[in-house]
């Protein structure tokens, strides 16, 4: 018989003291075990992962979410040095953010405290299920995990090895627990679990993000869609530009930090717009040109307002002229999805025009928009990466899933 998710989101809430009462270096020697052990385990984890990407390339599953879907050595090690870099950082969870006293004697102090139970929303990645556990337990919360059915048996067999690890150092397995319930309904039931989870974090597909978001009572951490976009500025290097497009869509199509829409300036796209296009077209790249551009590649396709608002996780970029640094910066206020923008330029007005001007988590200048990610920025990894303004923004990570609480102490004051 399947536990209903207000079954497992009440046996976290009661396990979660048990956790916040370890001592900073437990923390982090639970996590530190937890990576030698998933390194241990590498041929079994990538046996079981290899056999349902198998299996979901033969129902036909598109490219991208394959990708995203496949644990290979490399991403396994990358897995476990987040992991490791979680288990290093300094814990903040107790510690005084500022402290100030009255007039009237009273002494106040504002102490970081954990969350407490997080509930983590997310398809295809089974890297996720190590990340969120990771950061829960190094920030003092515990996490209900609902991955996708492609990835069930990975994610299933992942969590088995946090709890083992978690059992080795004496505290209850229920901190880090797999929603059993793999409906859609579990999604609605975590999204208003309110009072017995404290925040939903959704990581995932539009679709997804806009279910929990319209649906929730419980307070959701909104991580973002990633139309983004590369603007060249008419003084950027060639061949760092050239460098930054190619990494930005290429390396990884289908993540949300990869580029979506290219901005040329006119006067660099009349001198090397060719030659980039001819790059793209090598890496089998498709191209969705505005007719200024479209008109210089024969047989290409005329780019649609569709095109303009597409993440498309695929290789597919559209492409735009643009007169000025401006009319780049008012493209990405109308399209784009606050979550990662770059520009390429040596000119320090231009690069000052765009930071001031563009609203977005992440701002890059001469730097690939893939960089938007907790392991890359040295954050260890990310529980999302948030495209809203409140509490938390960009890649979260420990900080992200902690709050405060005032500390008041007096010699008998009233009031």
């Amino acid at each position: 018989m399947l536990i209903t998710v207000t079954e497992q989101a009440k046996r976290a809430q009661a396990v979660t003291p048990a956790l916040q009462a370890c001592a900073a270096g437990k923390r982090s020697q639970i996590l530190s075990d937890l990576g030698r052990t998933l390194l241990a385990r590498q041929a079994d984890i990538m046996a079981i992962n290899l056999a349902e990407v198998k299996e979901q390339a033969s129902l036909g599953l598109a490219d991208a979410l394959l990708d995203r879907l496949t644990l290979n050595a490399a991403r396994i090690a990358s897995m476990v040095e987040g992991v490791q870099q979680i288990a290093a950082a300094a814990d903040i969870i107790g510690e005084t953010i500022e402290s100030w006293q009255r007039p009237n004697g009273l002494l106040v102090r504002k102490v970081r405290v954990p969350l407490g139970v997080i509930g983590v929303i997310y398809e295809a990645r089974p890297n996720v299920t190590v990340d969120a556990a990771a950061l829960c337990l190094k920030s003092g919360n515990a996490v209900l995990l609902r991955g996708s059915r492609m990835a069930a048996r990975t994610n299933a067999y992942l969590v088995s090895i946090i709890a083992e690890t978690l059992t080795r150092h004496g505290l209850p397995s229920d901190l880090v627990q797999m929603v059993q319930d793999g409906s859609h309904q579990s999604v609605l039931e975590m999204a208003q679990a309110r009072g017995l989870l404290d925040l939903i974090v959704p990581r995932g597909g539009a679709e997804l993000i806009r279910t929990v978001i319209e649906s929730a009572t419980v307070p959701v951490l909104e991580t973002g869609v990633g139309n983004c976009h590369l603007y060249i500025d008419k003084s950027a290097p060639v061949e760092m530009a050239l460098s930054l497009f190619l990494n930005g869509k290429c390396s990884r199509p289908g993540v949300c930090n990869a580029v979506e829409t290219i901005l040329l300036h006119q006067a660099w796209a009349e001198k090397h717009f060719l030659r980039l296009a001819r790059e793209l077209q090598v890496a089998g790249v498709a191209l969705r040109l505005c007719p200024e551009l479209q008109v210089r590649v024969p047989g290409s396709t005329l780019a649609d307002t569709h095109d303009w608002s597409s993440e498309f996780l695929d290789l597919t970029v559209a492409i735009k002229q643009v007169a000025s640094v401006d009319e780049a910066i008012a493209h990405i206020k109308r399209y784009g999805t606050r979550h990662s923008e770059a520009i390429v330029s040596l000119d320090d007005a231009s690069v000052s025009r765009f930071f001031a001007g563009v609203d977005a988590a992440c701002l890059y200048h001469n730097a690939s928009t893939r960089f938007s990610d907790g392991y890359a920025l040295g954050l260890g990894a990310e529980i999302g990466i948030s495209t809203q303004k409140l509490h938390a923004r960009g890649p979260t990570g420990i900080l992200g899933l902690t709050t405060y609480k005032y500390l008041i102490s007096g010699t008998g004051q009233t009031r």
